[in-house]
């Protein structure tokens, strides 16, 4: 009889219509919500008749026990589970654990740190002028000369000038050490400087049939690239300095990247191609086996960047006719994305610390634009330059961006934030200790 008058109200608390034929529906509760503890003591000791309490402080107990049991609670029953106390957002499902930080937006700025003179520098969108060492010292290419920044000290020097016969100077880029630069010049020659004494370490001389437009470093090796569309690798240790070659472009190679690995070359070239090739492939009977070769760019291929963090990543860039930044997986060979930029892409730049890439423009806007990867979303646009920005170059720290322009202009940005915090790497064997017979071989 207990049960009886336990369960007959709930009964007719959740099943208000009389059931018949034509309403066939019927309650099924929803045990994973139940407290079965509590229904057990409603339906048995919570209904006891209260004259079986015999003594005082039984009652007692009976009461508070039955104020515990009963404390929110008018059912036995339950169609759904409770839901679930809202947390506030600022609060952390643990008292002792701490809400997780967001990492505040790095502050960009909009304007170039300083603004340098650069005269005379040639307006050209197949050169490479323009060199970041990792001594901290800045080379950029004027005319028949090159000048050195060094960036600690401000201080500005000549390092080297041609007669005008050689000239202009058509490339430039330093060893790894910092110390040593080669020269890539208009009659096809190949000069190799020593920066800390100014003088001429060694001429490379037969290798190209015009002027030697790109130039790239891989240890001892020194690749040029020339407007033959031939690509040399240059032993400078030894007398007879060819060791090898890569034919595969038809016109102007402008640009040439060694991986981080020293083990894939990638070239770019006017023939509106990017090829991969592989260090060991190169002979000394030249070869035409490259890994990849990537032909969607519809112009002229200079911008090519080594991602830092992903080492088969590989960003390039087109000139007026393309304007799309494409990224490629060097091991499969697939193009991964393609991003349309709106103008001519001259060179590219990766973030060394942040998931970032930076490149620079021609016209309309001649501007710096840095992009979130992978999502390539903008997140700032720099301007300033009033001619196409058509060389970049990055400080050995990865933070500032130093870009050169046809306005005859040198523009220093603070793009990238501040330096990771990470343990430098050690010094790399100093190159001159590769010239220990230089004189000899002279």
């Amino acid at each position: 009889m207990a049960m009886a008058q336990a369960w007959f109200p709930l009964e007719e608390h959740f099943l208000p219509r009389k059931l018949s034929k034509e309403n066939l529906d019927r309650f099924i509760p929803n045990r994973s919500a139940m407290d079965f503890d509590y229904a057990h003591y409603a339906l048995t000791e919570g209904r006891k008749p209260k004259d079986e309490v015999t003594s005082a402080s039984r009652k007692a107990y009976m009461n508070q026990l039955a104020e515990t049991m009963n404390q929110n609670r008018t059912r036995i029953l339950a169609f759904r589970n409770k839901p679930k106390a809202l947390l506030s957002s600022n609060h952390s499902d643990s008292p002792h654990q701490q809400p997780k930080s967001v990492k505040p937006r790095r502050y960009i700025p909009q304007t170039s740190e300083k603004i340098l003179d650069a005269p005379g520098i040639v307006d050209d969108f197949y050169l490479n002028l323009l060199d970041w060492g990792s001594s901290n010292v800045l080379a950029i290419a004027l005319g028949n000369s090159v000048y050195l920044r060094d960036a600690s000290s401000g201080s500005t020097s000549k390092l080297m000038t041609v007669d005008e016969e050689m000239g202009p100077v058509t490339s430039i880029n330093w060893t790894e050490d910092g110390r040593n630069l080669a020269v890539g010049l208009d009659n096809s020659e190949v000069q190799i400087w020593d920066s800390d004494s100014n003088s001429l370490l060694r001429t490379l001389r037969g290798g190209h049939q015009s002027r030697v437009g790109s130039l790239a470093w891989n240890n001892h090796i020194l690749t040029t690239g020339g407007m033959d569309g031939k690509i040399i690798n240059n032993d400078v240790r030894i007398r007879s300095s060819i060791v090898g070659s890569y034919l595969g472009h038809t016109d102007v190679v402008c640009g040439l990247k060694w991986s981080e690995s020293g083990q894939q070359l990638a070239s770019g070239g006017n023939d509106h191609v990017v090829h991969i090739w592989d260090r060991f492939l190169a002979s000394s009977n030249s070869t035409r086996q490259w890994l990849h070769r990537f032909e969607e760019h519809t112009a002229a291929t200079k911008a090519l960047a080594w991602c830092p963090f992903q080492a088969s990543l590989l960003a390039t860039g087109g000139g007026v006719g393309d304007r799309t930044i494409k990224f490629w997986n060097t091991h499969t060979g697939a193009c991964l994305n393609s991003i349309e930029t709106g103008s001519q892409v001259c060179s590219l730049l990766w973030s060394k610390s942040e998931r970032e890439l930076l490149s620079s423009h021609g016209f309309t806007q001649n501007q710096l634009t840095l992009w979130k990867y992978p999502s390539m979303l903008k997140m700032a646009e720099l301007t300033g330059h009033t001619s196409r920005v058509l060389f970049m170059a990055q400080s050995p720290d990865g933070c500032t961006v130093a870009s050169a322009a046809g306005d005859e202009t040198l523009r220093l940005w603070n793009v990238f934030g501040v330096p990771p915090k990470t343990t430098k790497k050690a010094a790399l064997k100093s190159t001159l200790q590769l010239f220990s017979h230089v004189n000899h071989i002279r």
